[in-house]
């Protein structure tokens, strides 16, 4: 069954007609930024350029829509953002039985995920007629910090939202590198067994006791790598655990100071991880755990207070340099693994019981590209 098929766009400055609507074809071939209504089926949750669950969905960011309900090629799918205003709505991790519905989406014709795209939608509807509403604003109030802990920070965006930020998380107690060790066995304990902690990228559950250097103990990894603006373990971003999380002595010795990255050769011990010479993935559950980390350290962290500017970036050969990337990879996974239970969890240990400062991309992920684009 095919979404119903008009007339070729009319462009006009670089914009198709506001009474045009495009089907997803005609979507996929005018991938120029201009602003434009397309519809089509729902046929899955996008993950990346090459592919597409249509089912067990891991987030609420993206669809991906047809020309025709059972498609299954995803060279004939356009991949439509879903920004967090129409999340509760229109995202599959919700709303699992869109599949198949039809849809019509107003926005941008761009690359998303590097694939054809329609994104920071202004209107979203089911059915093939547009019913436009409000476009929904990019840092949406709500959370139960916004009119205290963020009250600086709510309705601002980019370098505003950035300033703002920094201002309130910087306010922190800090720990020294013994204390670190505690912490961790608080904020990252296994929710199903309080002996434990729940490794990083191994996902182990191991005991709080066998904290070590032994090659089956777990340590203390830097997920923002130390090397990467020299700032070793004093007092300070080498401290902050918000970045510090529990993991086996061999997996953090293999991941090192490598940036992150996407490919590579599978870890062994660590199931879903992959490596090769200048970057690490992590495993899926833990993606945007890890790009949170990240752009936490980069706000926290802006030159002040005798340490370095710390700054995501789109590289894998960062060096000792005060850079980590890559920044593009950490964005994608922010959107496709939201923040869970646990790492809101620990968020909140974290503020209450020892540093007193909040990880503002686990309250607000959309803030993350709010601010690095």
């Amino acid at each position: 069954m095919l979404a119903v098929t008009v007339a070729t766009p009319v462009v006009v400055a670089g914009q198709a007609s506001a009474a045009t609507t495009l089907t997803v074809a005609q979507a996929l071939a005018a991938q120029d930024g201009r602003t434009a209504t397309v519809t089509g089926y729902i046929v899955g949750q996008p993950t990346s350029s090459t592919t597409v669950l249509t089912a067990n969905y891991t987030a609420d960011t993206a669809i991906a829509i047809a020309d025709a309900a059972t498609e299954t090629s995803t060279s004939r799918m356009l991949y439509v953002q879903v920004t967090a205003g129409w999340r509760t709505g229109f995202g599959l991790l919700t709303n699992p039985s869109l599949r198949g519905r039809q849809v019509t989406a107003t926005g941008a014709l761009t690359a998303y995920f590097s694939h054809g795209g329609l994104k920071s939608p202004t209107a979203l509807s089911l059915g093939g007629g547009t019913s436009p509403s409000p476009t929904p604003s990019p840092t949406p109030t709500g959370g139960p910090y916004d009119s205290t802990y963020y009250a600086g920070a709510i309705g601002k965006t980019g370098p505003a939202l950035r300033s703002s930020l920094h201002a309130i998380i910087r306010v922190q107690s800090k720990l020294t590198y013994d204390q670190v060790w505690e912490a961790l066995k608080d904020t990252d304990q296994d929710p199903a067994n309080a002996n434990n902690v729940i490794l990083l990228y191994t996902g182990r559950s191991q005991s709080k006791s066998s904290n070590g250097g032994g090659a089956d103990d777990w340590n203390r990894e830097h997920v923002w790598a130390k090397s990467h603006g020299d700032f070793g373990t004093a007092t300070g971003p080498g401290t902050d655990v918000h970045h510090l999380r529990p993991e086996d002595v061999s997996v953090n010795s293999l991941r090192g100071n490598k940036d992150f990255d996407s490919g590579g050769s599978a870890v062994a011990e660590a199931p879903g991880c992959y490596t090769d010479a200048d970057s690490f993935e992590p495993r899926s559950a833990v993606k945007g755990d890890v790009a949170r980390m990240i752009l936490y350290m980069a706000i926290r962290y802006e030159g002040g207070d005798g340490w370095p500017n710390l700054e995501p970036n789109d590289s894998v050969s960062n060096g000792t340099a005060p850079y980590l990337g890559r920044l593009s990879k950490l964005l994608a996974w922010n959107e496709l693994d939201p923040p869970d239970a646990f790492e809101q969890r620990r968020n909140q240990r974290i503020y209450e019981r020892w540093q007193g400062n909040r990880n503002p991309f686990i309250d607000h992920p959309e803030w993350a590209r709010a601010i690095f684009g």
